[in-house]
């Protein structure tokens, strides 16, 4: 898939509550909440135009049981794509506007995806740096793929930093 990347777009937000509306209505009751996260959270951020959402659970294997419906509204049903307990799903095809992340509360991959967001919204200067970095690599690789490849070194990195602001955080916030 090409690289897409956009300037902030204050619409994402308003794209995130939109989904969660729809969202809501297909998990029921087994949601706990919604979290927006990723770079279309963090104002100022380029971004692949795709809104990355959270969606915490009490049962991650009842999740499963709305494959077929998910699908028919037009999402891709990726399974645990890499992260053991999640359920993902993709919209939008080739031109994607939004990845489901689902975990069931207390998923310990939930604190450090949230850290990594609030850590961007509090340090300008982080968010400068990620943003050069992914204009650079916008320009020299055109497939996602690639892109999100050469990036994770310097994203592992800063969930790290992210993760060391929040220790020394009081209080800390619960995830």
């Amino acid at each position: 898939m090409k690289v897409r990347l956009s300037e902030y777009d204050e619409n994402w937000v308003q794209m995130y509550d939109d989904e969660v509306q729809i969202l809501k209505g297909i998990f029921g009751d087994n949601v706990i909440k919604f979290e927006h996260f990723g770079s279309t959270s963090v104002p100022g951020m380029k971004a692949k135009p795709v809104i990355d959402m959270m969606c915490l659970v009490k049962g991650i294997k009842k999740i499963d049981s709305f494959n077929d419906h998910m699908r028919s509204l037009g999402f891709d049903i990726a399974g645990e794509w890499g992260i053991q307990g999640r359920r993902l799903f993709r919209k939008g095809g080739e031109t994607r506007t939004h990845h489901i992340h689902v975990y069931q509360y207390g998923n310990p991959q939930i604190e450090r995806h949230l850290v990594l967001r609030d850590y961007l919204r509090t340090h300008p200067d982080e968010v400068e740096r990620y943003r050069s970095l992914k204009e650079e690599l916008a320009q020299r690789y055109d497939d996602t793929a690639f892109y999100s490849k050469a990036k994770k070194p310097f994203v592992k990195d800063l969930e790290l930093r992210a993760l060391n602001w929040f220790e020394n955080q009081e209080p800390k916030k619960v995830y």
